[in-house]
């Protein structure tokens, strides 16, 4: 065997080596990424209701302006779901369903605002809507 011949055959060598151990750990990193994006949708829309869950609950008990940031932060990031389009954690028919809820937003800050009690059925009403739409 002609010493050229060898040093193709090592290089190839070299090369199924190389193969053989980064194909395994590159469709185990494929398979953990997956399971990452879905916690990430999972936690975004369990994000979305525990702030307006908080918010309801906080409202009913007198608390009002933590009522108000947590309204407020549900809001924003529901605003921002809706926004990313594909790439939200949410689905079309979700983002669609979820886009007429957020309109009233400045009414509901604003009787928060107020300390209006008014306000603990607005964000109790849109919790339950929102969980429906969710799925949660």
């Amino acid at each position: 065997m002609a010493p050229g011949t060898r040093r193709i055959l090592f290089l190839v060598a070299l090369v199924v080596v190389y193969l053989v151990g980064f194909v395994p750990n590159f469709l185990k990193l494929r398979d953990q990424t997956a399971q990452r994006d879905k916690a990430e949708q999972a936690l975004g829309s369990t994000r979305l209701v525990k702030d307006l869950g908080s918010a309801a609950i906080d409202a009913r008990r007198g608390q009002y302006e933590p009522a108000r940031l947590e309204a407020s932060a549900f809001f924003t990031a529901a605003r921002v779901e809706i926004d990313q389009g594909s790439k939200s954690a949410l689905t079309q028919q979700q983002r669609d369903a979820l886009g007429p809820l957020l309109a009233p937003r400045d009414e509901v800050i604003t009787l928060l605002a107020r300390s209006d009690p008014a306000s603990a059925d607005r964000l109790s009403n849109l919790y339950v809507a929102v969980r429906k739409i969710l799925g949660i």
